[in-house]
């Protein structure tokens, strides 16, 4: 028995309550509601913690030398992996759930009793305050229930505390079909309040060291119906969920709050608490997906943008497997990611893991799906999270882009009509039909196949070799389009960097309507790092 909740009973519970999702994972993402899904639950509950479970282990022996206490400190990196990993609806409130928690006994002494359910009655308003319009029957329902059992036990016994919230929390979620007509309708519980009460059981675990995982409630309703997947929230009316980081100053978030909610519903906008810029997790469920992304852009920095289309995806009597067709882009820069959420691929951030790029892939909801890595060593690590999707029934194939403006070439060409083998050879074709260019400036002295540089040297490099050394920036932009352009095109595309100067691709853009005034060019915002113009020839 444990009469206080310190750093390292911190820990256990992060992975006795990630272990538990695991094995319940399946069981929460059969709680089917409606006939198109947003991802399924216990799936996104699992990923979330699982990186609240990686912030903790890669951060928890550095506590600051001012500030929280130990467990303090471990329940804000557990609450900051949650937000930073949150998926789906179920996971951001969860996120915030656990900050709450954090913020209402960070500087507590010890956590007994009492400090728990003042905890869960600041994680219950944190829950409410992050969804716009709250609806009861759902996980806000059961961990409200969980904080007001705890507050009327009145007691410092912590495991005794803890016991009568779970309780009351598995009560509650029995309750919520008789709260949502959609939950009685389905014959189920509502699955996010469900995976609620695991990690609740798991708490409980943690503190008494005795097992007390309970099953799911049956309601006391029809049957569900046996061919329908789960949505976590909302209406049907939206045909796409929405999900993006962003960096944003609150006064800014609070714009993005009205412009998202006239968009749609399922809005749920949370922070990780700094001022005056924080990062911030949205989740919507929109129709157009341009109009939701743009309104991120006018608040701050979005990234990490996933966009879900429901219609693409059904259920087999096995299980929930994915149908329909989705594209994963691996993208660095806020604009670049922007461009490809808007054709409807799913965004990684750039350098990803296998696991990272596996798990993008699963998020989709598709069971064909199409990696574009933009990068000669991203592809080896596509290629690996293609062969492992297999095992989950999904048939990965992975265009060899080299660089965005390959992946938007490929993009464009997409033909949800074509079969999908048929598909992916045209986008291929298009990638490859796109010639494509770098320019940076040289970091050290090199011998390149275009001369000797030294360090601060402008370089224009076609094809990942360097073609042009130059000491003018938009000088040698210009050269480098005008050598790529000299062997045809009909079109060029200029993506400016993050460090790029004010009024580079509108040089360069003038440049080409003067020496090849029948040439279209589209120019955008990249963001891209180290690279001031990413170049693309068609």
């Amino acid at each position: 028995m444990l009469d206080t909740l310190d750093a390292a009973a911190v820990r256990r519970w992060c992975a006795s309550g990630l272990a538990a999702l695991k094995r319940h994972q399946g069981e929460i993402d059969q709680l089917n509601v409606y006939p198109v899904p947003d991802g399924d639950t216990g799936t996104n509950l699992v990923l979330t913690l699982t990186s609240a479970q990686q912030a903790l282990a890669m951060d928890l022996d550095t506590l600051p030398d001012s500030g929280p206490t130990a467990h303090g400190h471990a329940l804000r990196l557990m609450a900051q992996g949650a937000l930073l990993g949150a998926r789906g609806n179920s996971g951001v409130i969860l996120s915030q759930i656990l900050r709450g928690f954090a913020d209402q006994v960070a500087g507590a002494p010890a956590v007994r009793g009492r400090e728990l359910a003042a905890a869960l009655r600041s994680g219950t308003a944190a829950a409410y305050t992050a969804v716009s319009r709250p609806v009861e029957g759902t996980v806000l329902t059961v961990v409200a229930a969980a904080a007001a059992a705890a507050e009327g036990a009145d007691s410092d016994d912590l495991p005794t505390v803890a016991g009568v919230a779970a309780r009351a929390a598995a009560e509650a979620l029995a309750r919520t079909p008789e709260q949502l007509p959609a939950l009685a309708r389905a014959g189920v519980v509502d699955a996010g309040g469900r995976g609620l009460c695991v990690l609740l059981d798991a708490l409980v675990e943690v503190l008494t060291g005795e097992p007390t995982a309970r099953p799911a409630p049956t309601p006391r309703s029809a049957a569900r119906p046996a061919a329908t997947v789960a949505r976590e929230t909302g209406s049907e009316e939206y045909a796409y969920e929405v999900q993006f980081l962003l960096d944003a100053r609150a006064e800014a978030v609070a714009g993005l709050r009205r412009a998202l909610d006239a968009l749609g519903d399922s809005l749920v906008v949370v922070g990780d608490g700094r001022e005056p810029e924080g990062t911030w997790n949205v989740h919507v469920h929109v129709n157009d997906v341009g109009a939701a992304v743009e309104a991120g852009v006018a608040a701050g920095r979005p990234y990490r943008i996933s966009v879900t289309r429901f219609a693409d995806q059904s259920e087999s009597p096995s299980g929930p497997v994915v149908a329909g067709r989705a594209a994963v882009v691996v993208a660095t820069g806020g604009g670049i990611a922007d461009l490809f959420a808007a054709e409807g691929a799913t965004v990684v951030p750039g350098n990803p893991s296998t696991g990272e790029l596996l798990d993008a892939v699963r998020s989709t909801g598709a069971a064909r799906v199409v990696v574009l890595p933009n990068d000669a060593n991203t592809e080896a690590v596509a290629s690996a999270a293609a062969r492992e999707a297999h095992r989950y029934g999904i048939k990965v194939s992975v265009v060899p882009t080299r660089s965005p403006v390959q992946a938007l070439a490929a993009l464009a060409v997409r033909d949800g009509d074509r079969r999908f083998e048929d598909d992916v050879i045209a986008m291929a074709e298009a990638a490859g039909a796109c010639r494509y260019a770098e320019v940076c400036h040289a970091s050290r002295e090199a011998l390149t196949v275009a001369g000797q540089c030294r360090p601060g040297d402008v370089l224009a490099l076609v094809e990942g070799e360097v073609h042009l050394i130059g000491t003018d920036l938009t000088d040698t932009c210009a050269a480098v389009v005008d050598r790529m352009l000299g062997g045809g095109g009909e079109m060029v595309t200029l993506l400016a960097g993050v460090d790029a100067p004010a009024g580079l691709t509108d040089a360069v853009r003038a440049h080409v309507a003067r020496r090849w005034p029948f040439v279209e060019v589209h120019a955008y915002p990249g963001g891209q790092p180290f690279y001031p113009l990413l170049v693309g020839i068609e």
